[in-house]
């Protein structure tokens, strides 16, 4: 059966760790290839207009594939050859998950958890600033927003609240056991209250939407029964949540009553309320909010109530927004959790992708113009140009071994833009990262890209050559 021939067209620079990486994963995915290396340094600097004139195409190819950073309409290529041309990944170390080396994905993306977002200590906030929170919380995958009440007053402005979120298109909930708050909030048109016992229960039957049935004693779930069917055969729409409590403070017998809940009311919707513990223990929410999404997924537990108050928190509503997807696969796929996605991996990278001191070693000999090359390896921060390498743990050292080769190209301008770089490379290797020059760090659904590709903007020099290039891509 014939295979595919891909004809990969690449730059100097890059040509080597191409020429090393494409043997084994050709055998590995099943195709024959060749190479074209363009008289370009580095490969991001191509274009399709540039590309389309300079092509050397072998019959036998069957595909073309360009650098990732080959940006445009392809149509330049597409007039020279009747070939499907591709962009491949902006970094030639991901071309294994581009040929379809990582784990199958489709479906990925469903969810059936509802999160349930709370303003936390509403009266005190203006209805501008609730309404900005809101958006914020809706944007980031909120159901519904809660609004939070204090236990200690009856809030008067809790209907205009209401109101005005349910005028913005939210699905509202209201955060009290104190009937006179409940009553008008509902009235506004608030669609769940969170929470019912044997204190108010009787109220709920005129208020006419769903509620949250809290134990009586937070250690005894028995005490849930009485208000469950009370409002069960009352026809009262229910959710149960038995509390969960934060660590220290009876935290695993509390996740044993959620479980001992579902065998006792196996059918009944239940909700978790997560804040005790994201709230109120020193750790970033992220991973903390995948573990107990996934305990939620595998209860039969639809609805989670967070908060996203303390600052190592305040991404939590987004973050239950990924996790709901990744359990939801997870546990309908059977498997686990695992390159599935990226986006709640923060502090640390999925992988490495390394070059290896020797590939960098000769880097050095073969660049010819004044730019420089910045990586982060082994621990070191590696910056290279034309026949240069120095490298040191200390990204000042590093500079410093540059400043004595008595540089002629580095100007206060060029100065900072290698400090800030090396700076990001030093914090890539310290929190083990991986650093791409003049990419922006890789944090996850809270990255934050930098300018685009900002050093290669710069026009062409009056010789032809590029200004401030880079190399490590494609």
């Amino acid at each position: 059966m014939p295979v595919d021939h891909i004809h990969f067209v690449t730059g100097r620079l890059a040509e080597s760790a191409l020429r090393n990486l494409l043997p084994s994963l050709a055998q590995q995915v099943g195709f024959e290839f060749s190479i074209q290396v363009l008289p370009i340094t580095v490969a991001a600097l191509m274009t399709p207009q540039w590309i389309g004139p300079r092509l050397e195409i072998p019959a036998k190819a069957t595909k073309i594939l360009v650098p990732g950073y080959c940006t445009g309409d392809l149509e330049p290529i597409h007039a020279v050859t009747d070939l499907p041309v591709e962009r491949g990944p902006k970094d030639l170390r991901r071309l294994p998950e581009h040929f379809g080396k990582t784990a199958d994905r489709s479906g990925f993306g469903k969810w059936d958890i509802e999160i349930i977002a709370e303003i936390n200590h509403a009266p005190q906030l203006t209805t501008r600033e609730i309404l900005a929170t809101a958006r914020l919380m809706a944007d980031d995958g909120a159901t519904w927003i809660d609004v939070g009440c204090q236990p200690d007053s009856v809030w008067k402005e809790v209907a205009h609240c209401v109101r005005a979120l349910k005028a913005e298109g939210h699905r509202v909930s209201i955060d009290s056991l104190n009937p006179h708050e409940i009553a008008p909030a509902v009235a506004a048109g608030a669609e769940l209250v969170l929470s019912v016992n044997a204190t108010n229960r009787e109220q709920a039957v005129d208020w006419g939407c769903e509620v949250v049935v809290i134990p009586d004693d937070i250690r005894d779930i028995n005490s849930m029964e009485a208000t469950i069917e009370f409002l069960t055969v009352r026809n009262i729409p229910l959710r149960i949540d038995p509390i969960l409590e934060p660590i220290g403070l009876g935290f695993t017998p509390s996740l044993a009553r959620y479980m001992l809940a579902r065998e006792r009311w196996p059918e009944a919707e239940m909700m978790m309320g997560i804040g005790n513990i994201t709230e109120l223990t020193d750790v970033d929410s992220a991973g903390v909010n995948v573990v107990l999404l996934a305990i939620c997924q595998e209860l039969g537990i639809r609805s989670v109530l967070t908060t996203q108050v303390i600052n190592w928190a305040r991404s939590a509503v987004k973050e239950c927004d990924l996790a709901r997807q990744m359990v939801y696969f997870a546990v309908n796929q059977t498997v686990p959790p695992k390159h599935l996605s990226e986006q709640l991996v923060v502090l640390r990278d999925p992988t490495l992708l390394q070059f290896g001191i020797q590939h960098l070693e000769h880097l050095a000999t073969q660049i010819k113009d004044n730019n420089y090359r910045i990586f982060g390896e082994s621990e070191q921060v590696h910056l290279l140009g034309s026949g240069q390498h120095f490298h040191d743990a200390d990204p000042f050292q590093a500079f410093d071994q540059l400043m004595a080769s008595q540089p002629t190209n580095v100007d206060a301008s060029h100065a900072f833009y290698l400090g800030y770089e090396m700076c990001k490379a030093m914090m890539a290797i310290q929190l083990g990262k991986q650093y791409t020059q003049d990419e922006a760090l890789n944090w996850g659904f809270l990255t934050v890209p930098e300018s685009e590709r900002h050093r290669l903007k710069r026009s062409r020099s009056t010789n032809g050559t590029w200004d401030n290039e880079t190399e490590g891509r494609n």
